[in-house]
């Protein structure tokens, strides 16, 4: 796995906070963002199941650039 660092929240120091990857032979997202709170989890699971190897998180809006950033390598990657 080769991971493509596209950003991190633009508006925190720079530690521990939301971050946008791109898995380059994968083309997958890998995000790091803030724990989703009970609320949040609640309606998502109106949807389906959250399985034990999956987790909620929340991205702040002020990274769309990042993720449209990211959209664009992981369109432009080895794998389809």
């Amino acid at each position: 796995m080769t991971l493509r660092f596209i950003a991190k929240d633009p508006e925190t120091n720079g530690d521990n906070c939301p971050t946008v990857w791109v898995d380059e032979k994968s083309g997958d997202f890998v995000v790091q963002g803030w724990k989703a709170d009970a609320e949040t989890e609640r309606e998502c699971l109106e949807t389906g199941g959250i399985p034990d190897t999956e987790a909620v998180v929340r991205l702040p809006a002020r990274m769309v650039e990042a993720i449209r950033e990211a959209c664009d390598v992981a369109a432009g990657s080895a794998v389809r």
